[in-house]
């Protein structure tokens, strides 16, 4: 996207928000918001934000938005940064044989895996079918924490739940848990999103900002018309965080964004238009200043040629375009399912394109035109001193791809990775949390279990 095209659909997203306005259905959050200069729209929950009150709120936020890890590590985002990788939110386990429900014991094994696997900074939240509903936000939690070493991103599910993780975010110090939501549009913040980001307010969690919109459905069926409204719901939820919390570190996610498949009615995650959506995202995330976020997604069931074909581009695109937060590792089935394969193979491929953004040195050292003197015609380099020292840093290793002949390897990649998978749990020894902190977390899940009920 060229500057002047981000400058248009930063406009046209004003226009909206001034004209049409947004849906902030929340009595609380909207009193603020009118008291802060917005002025009613045409019908109840209904606001229209003035440009001057969205440049404000802009100016408000932190351009850097640190996201530190369990084990004492930490990444900075920014506009430009290096790309961090997360899981994802998800309703069901593939395990190769069967799809069933994602438990609590699963969540434990996606953070020992991701413990093991260098490109996995954070891990997400997951819809536990084996613990009640209202819990599942701070119990998940409270899982990650003992099992990861990485980043938490809670998955919320109520107000009354973010006021768990607010205590328990409180145990360990730092920036080690965010949360994040998506605008239900067009144009509208529900209550139970806004009753996080005020449950949430004051707490200094990082917090993304998504906006969902579905050209031809919930947008305009042309990119640009989505990106425009899309912009809007994220410029409306950074309004409202930075009224409720000045200074919130957030993250601006338009990478959600969907397009229709008009002849099978579903959403579609993993085709070249996410990938143009995606690169909207980075591009206005520049344009804001502010670090941005998409996800990597593929409609395939299987860890099959579907998924390998839709997520390697998608890596591929997305870090070559600058999102600064990438989610999707290990997902499949428009993000619904989760598998600890894919998980593996996903690893693997942003390696893959690491090595391929790396590119390679053109200097006197990597010539080596002494060395091709004396080597001369038909000789060999295999030998050398130079190989020796240069090939290891000059040439992709894969951990996981198979480059040997059929004798030595048989097996299809997705068996391979399911094992390798299964070997790298085993290997986890969990996060070495202390006890008084472990038993501090259980402390507060007990006590917003009792408050919340059964």
């Amino acid at each position: 996207m060229r500057p002047e095209d981000a400058e248009r659909i930063h406009r046209a997203s004003l226009k909206i928000l001034e004209e049409t306005g947004i849906r902030l259905e929340h009595d609380e959050v909207l009193r603020r918001v009118v008291k802060a200069g917005a002025r009613p729209g045409s019908a109840a929950y209904d606001v229209r934000l003035p440009p001057s009150l969205v440049a404000e709120c802009l100016a408000s936020a932190p351009r850097e938005v640190t996201l530190a890890a369990l084990d004492g590590s930490a990444m900075v985002l920014s506009s430009d940064s290096a790309p961090a990788f997360w899981t994802c939110p998800v309703l069901h386990f593939w395990t190769g044989e069967e799809r069933r429900p994602v438990r609590s014991h699963d969540l434990t094994d996606i953070a020992r895996l991701c413990n093991q696997l260098s490109n996995v900074n954070g891990i997400m939240g997951v819809a536990m079918d084996d613990v009640p509903p209202a819990y599942r936000d701070f119990v998940g939690v409270r899982i990650m924490a003992e099992s990861s070493r990485r980043h938490v991103r809670a998955l919320c599910f109520s107000g009354r739940g973010m006021e768990a993780l607010a205590a328990m975010k409180n145990v360990i110090p730092g920036p080690w848990l965010s949360i994040g939501f998506t605008a239900h549009g067009p144009l509208r913040w529900t209550h139970l999103a806004l009753d996080v980001f005020l449950k949430s307010a004051g707490c200094g969690i990082p917090t993304t900002i998504n906006g969902e919109p579905m050209a031809g459905v919930t947008a305009p069926v042309t990119l640009a018309g989505a990106v425009a409204v899309g912009n809007a719901e994220i410029l409306a939820g950074i309004v409202v965080n930075q009224l409720l919390e000045p200074g919130r570190p957030v993250i601006y996610n338009l990478g959600l964004a969907h397009v229709f498949d008009m002849k099978h009615a579903t959403a579609v995650t993993g085709g070249p238009e996410n990938a143009l959506l995606a690169r909207a995202s980075a591009d206005l995330g520049r344009f804001y200043d502010l670090p941005s976020s998409s996800w990597v997604s593929t409609e395939s069931l299987f860890e099959d040629e579907q998924a390998a074909l839709e997520k390697m581009f998608g890596f591929q695109t997305h870090m070559s375009a600058g999102v600064g937060l990438i989610w999707g590792m290990g997902q499949l089935e428009s993000e619904m399912t989760l598998s600890l394969a894919q998980l593996v193979i996903d690893n693997e491929m942003v390696d893959f394109v690491r090595r391929h953004q790396k590119g390679f040195a053109v200097t006197d050292q990597a010539l080596a035109l002494p060395l091709i003197e004396e080597v001369g015609i038909a000789g060999s380099y295999l030998d050398t001193e130079h190989t020796l020292a240069n090939f290891r840093k000059e040439l992709f290793d894969p951990g996981l791809l198979n480059r040997a002949s059929r004798s030595v390897q048989s097996r299809p990649l997705h068996e391979i990775a399911r094992t390798r998978a299964a070997e790298m749990i085993a290997q986890d020894g969990g996060n070495a949390l202390g006890h008084e902190v472990r038993d501090e977390l259980r402390r507060i899940e007990q006590k917003f279990r009792e408050v919340s009920g059964t």
